[in-house]
């Protein structure tokens, strides 16, 4: 008889570092649910028009009909926030986005890359739109509308949900007025609809948390990598640079400068947040490249002759990458809070319908629904963006793995 031997075939299946930190992330429920709580709160900023605005999908008057909603959200005279602007091309491009997407992705480049694209395009189309405002007749078209009903003529009029904007003020009864049938979180004392402003609020929070974070953790990595990996005397001047910065305290040295800017926007509350809240970034990313620089790859990469700037940016930072994104989550969160703080204060952008603003009326009215429903949803944003950080620093230290 042949002696027959079977040849065992081991496969080995290729895992990536951050395929292990997904799978031990997905393990914790409480971050998963705060996942989808962050995945809402966007959906609605971008979507927001389609639940609250004052402009209508279709009207007609007689059977003379027009499509104003399209050209209305890019109307500087209705919404002169550019903020706006910015998830109201989200909103109208989005199903292009997502076809793009999907197709995509498939065929020719990684989702991170297709992402990278997006985000390229997006800001393009903001800088075109910016730069070249609609700028048309500001136009009341419920009042046109019960007008017309009043003479009798025939009328259709499909609107929004909620057929407020944030800044359009109701006349037609004494404010702040408790929350009704018309208006669902009430009033303010001008008279704007609660509910329509904490909506459009979702925006502003969504863009003080990425945009200030964003900034700051540009200066921080940059100045960071540059002390991490150099050393000597580039390292003594930036820990320098970081510790007079740090002696100030963060929120009174924001109140500070923001004091200073007559016409603040909600521009200059990203800036001003992004510049002075670099320096735990900084003191992180310098510590990870002082480990990482004297690992065999990188000094493989410098017997090599690789390029310091690549060494720094495509070999080290990557691999640092990990407590950077944790310090990015709770950023966000510290952003929020911080720009809330100081719309409350009265020093944000007076054209934004900040949750702070709101929770600052509520205080001088004494009004409980000013108070509880600006501060209950600062209280669950941070929560949430704070719960999602501590998973991913969870998931990404192999001593709390499960």
């Amino acid at each position: 008889m042949e002696n027959k031997t079977e040849e065992t075939k081991v496969h080995y299946e290729k895992v990536s570092y951050w395929s292990v930190v997904w799978s031990q992330f997905k393990k914790n429920k409480m971050a998963i649910w705060g996942l989808w709580a962050i995945a809402v709160m966007f959906f609605l900023a971008v979507y927001a028009p389609l639940i609250a605005f004052d402009a209508p999908f279709y009207y007609s008057i007689n059977g003379a009909g027009e499509y104003p909603f399209f050209k209305e959200l890019f109307n500087a005279n209705r919404f002169e926030n550019s903020v706006d602007i910015f998830f109201n091309i989200i909103m109208v491009a989005s199903p292009l986005y997502i076809l793009f997407f999907v197709f995509i992705t498939k065929k020719i480049m990684s989702p991170v890359k297709a992402v990278g694209v997006l985000m390229i395009v997006q800001v393009l189309a903001f800088i075109i739109v910016s730069y070249n405002p609609l700028t048309l007749k500001y136009t009341e078209y419920r009042l046109m509308i019960n007008t017309a009903k009043e003479e009798g003529k025939i009328t259709v009029y499909v609107a929004p949900p909620v057929n407020y904007s944030y800044r359009e003020i109701d006349q037609s009864e004494q404010h702040p007025a408790a929350p009704s049938a018309k208006h669902l979180l009430g009033t303010d004392a001008e008279g704007r609809d609660v509910f329509t402003r904490m909506l459009y609020g979702t925006r502003i929070s969504m863009t003080i948390g990425v945009v200030a974070v964003s900034i700051y953790m540009f200066i921080g990595i940059v100045l960071g990598a540059l002390a991490g990996y150099f050393g000597g005397a580039i390292d003594i001047w930036i820990s320098r640079i970081i510790e007079v910065v740090i002696c100030f305290p963060t929120f009174f040295l924001i109140l500070t400068l923001a004091a200073f800017i007559e016409k603040r926007t909600i521009f200059h509350v990203m800036l001003l947040i992004g510049v002075v809240s670099w320096t735990s970034v900084a003191r992180l990313v310098r510590g990870e490249f002082l480990r990482q620089r004297s690992l065999d790859y990188v000094q493989a990469a410098i017997a090599l002759g690789i390029s310091r700037t690549k060494i720094i940016f495509g070999h080290i930072l990557p691999n640092a990458m990990g407590p950077i994104l944790v310090s990015a989550t709770f950023g966000i969160a510290s952003a929020i809070l911080t720009e809330s703080g100081l719309s409350f204060l009265g020093l944000g952008d007076p054209t934004a319908p900040s949750w702070g603003g709101i929770l600052n009326v509520g205080r001088q009215q004494s009004k409980l629904w000013l108070i509880l429903t600006p501060g209950l949803a600062i209280f669950i944003v941070v929560s949430v963006f704070n719960l999602v950080g501590e998973a991913i620093r969870d998931a990404m230290d192999p001593r709390l793995r499960q």
